[in-house]
């Protein structure tokens, strides 16, 4: 198995939860411009028309991530999207150079970007609640900037990826944790 196809496969899927659409492109065009390899079927995401596709989605979810609203709609779609883009990321890295069995790579991926979306998307009412929502377009900025780390880190240093995916889910562990706590309030004694 190779460990670096692994760590840049969980850290495209955790960028897949930040941010759907920007890892799918971004893999997509620097496999089409040979920087990359994905594993079939999912070097077909490298053909003009997939780019296109996925460009547009980037730069719309991009845009409409920022605008009140809109947000939470993406959100709720991100729910079922986040998943599949971190599926597909994951199985496409993981099955150029290890012998990860695809419903393996499936799960992992879609598990991580769901795990990673579900972290964010608890963070989102946070965030609208104590800023009337005028903090969710720099939440938004900083989670696209994180997802974008996340691909230029799985790419260049993918065992680096692999640390921060699990930094990443374990900060969101314990901030969920610390909420359920507040929300509990203190115990009876």
């Amino acid at each position: 198995m190779d460990v670096a196809s692994v760590g840049a496969a969980f850290g495209l899927s955790a960028a897949a939860g930040l941010n759907a659409w920007l890892p799918l492109f971004a893999g997509a065009l620097l496999a089409r411009l040979n920087v990359v390899e994905l594993a079939e079927p999912f070097d077909e995401l490298t053909s003009t028309t997939a780019i296109v596709i996925l460009g547009v989605l980037t730069v719309l979810d991009f845009v409409g991530d920022k605008v009140p609203a809109v947000d939470h709609v993406l959100h709720a779609v991100g729910t079922v999207i986040a998943p599949v883009s971190g599926a597909a990321l994951f199985a496409g890295q993981a099955g150029v150079d290890t012998d990860v069995p695809t419903l393996v790579s499936v799960l992992l991926g879609a598990g991580t970007a769901e795990s990673v979306h579900a972290g964010r998307a608890a963070v989102r009412p946070l965030s609208t609640a104590t800023t009337g929502g005028f903090g969710n377009p720099v939440l938004s900025l900083i989670e696209d900037a994180g997802s974008a780390l996340l691909v230029l880190v799985a790419f260049v240093l993918p065992v680096l990826a692999l640390l921060l995916v699990i930094g990443l889910l374990v900060f969101f562990f314990l901030g969920w944790r610390r909420l359920r706590r507040r929300r509990a309030g203190p115990r009876a004694a």
